[in-house]
């Protein structure tokens, strides 16, 4: 039993140490290095070897056309990413005018303060709550700007626009890596060419059959 120990722990040891299952595939490790026709150019390559997981996680940032980038379609990526700038832009000028709005008709007296100032204009109804002889006591009630239909039309505008950006970013993303990727396969995989050969050997140096295969 004790001769037999150490080739238990050996055995034990590369049991462990060797990656098996779930552990021999990790889609973060770089791909094999694997002889390439001579025609692939870089391009190709890199085509081939773009991966979905990569392209989704970077459709997780939220900045438009990251998908396009990762595909390798620059020019797309660029429009999206100027879309989706005009669009964040259209947000924050309706959001910066929110308060530009007129101020409402009142059927009671209207006092104003800072008559002309677009800032610090402010403006109060004065209702009437007591009677007192010939005085008359008011409650001083102030009156909101009212939002005009610009703001809320740019806000609008905007949040379609980024909406639509991120929408074909996403979908039209997934399209161009698998259709690169199955395009480069396709091309170079119809001139793979095998072929099979067996042949006998002589018994005197023990080889009976002799098999190759070459591509």
């Amino acid at each position: 039993m004790r001769k037999h120990l150490p080739c238990w722990i050996a055995a034990l040891s590369l049991a462990l140490l060797s990656p098996t299952g779930a552990h021999a595939q990790d889609d973060l490790t770089e791909v094999p290095l694997v002889p390439l026709p001579e025609g692939m150019t870089w391009e190709e390559y890199r085509d081939m070897n773009r991966r979905l997981s990569v392209g989704l996680a970077l459709s997780a940032i939220p900045v438009p056309g990251m998908m396009h980038f990762y595909a390798g379609e620059l020019r797309t990526g660029k429009r999206l990413l100027t879309t989706g700038l005009l669009g964040a832009a259209s947000i924050v000028a309706g959001l910066a005018r929110l308060g530009d709005g007129d101020f409402p008709e009142s059927d009671f007296e209207v006092l104003v303060l800072n008559r002309g100032d677009e800032d610090r204009e402010r403006r109060y109804e004065k209702i009437p709550v007591e009677i007192d002889g010939s005085r008359v006591h008011y409650r001083l009630r102030e009156q909101e700007r009212e939002p005009g239909l610009l703001p809320g039309a740019l806000i609008l505008l905007g949040g379609l626009t980024l909406a639509a950006d991120y929408l074909y970013d996403f979908v039209h993303g997934i399209r161009v890596i698998e259709e690169k990727r199955d395009r480069v396969r396709f091309k170079y995989g119809k001139a793979l060419r095998v072929h099979l050969g067996a042949g006998r050997g002589s018994p005197a140096t023990g080889q009976v059959v002799a098999l190759s295969c070459s591509f």
